[in-house]
């Protein structure tokens, strides 16, 4: 019986006596984040926890983090 990650295409490797699914993240590109961006990092890693952890898993945190810094310029 297949998981449905295994049904949507997604695989695993053997690590010891585990499986763990081979993810990767979407490449972006390079993202040059200053001081704001850093400050806002930490704000979104301290106070919004669910949020910066939302933009980690979806490849978009740095992204984010160099519009505001842009912004904040």
């Amino acid at each position: 019986m297949k998981s449905i990650f295994e049904e949507m295409g997604g695989t695993y490797r053997q690590v010891g006596d585990y499986f763990i699914p081979n993810l990767t993240l979407p490449d972006d590109g390079e993202y040059q984040i200053g001081k704001y961006g850093h400050m806002s990092r930490r704000y979104l890693k301290e106070h919004r926890n669910i949020l910066y952890t939302n933009n980690v898993v979806e490849g978009t945190l740095f992204k984010h983090l160099s519009v505001i810094d842009q912004a904040c310029n």
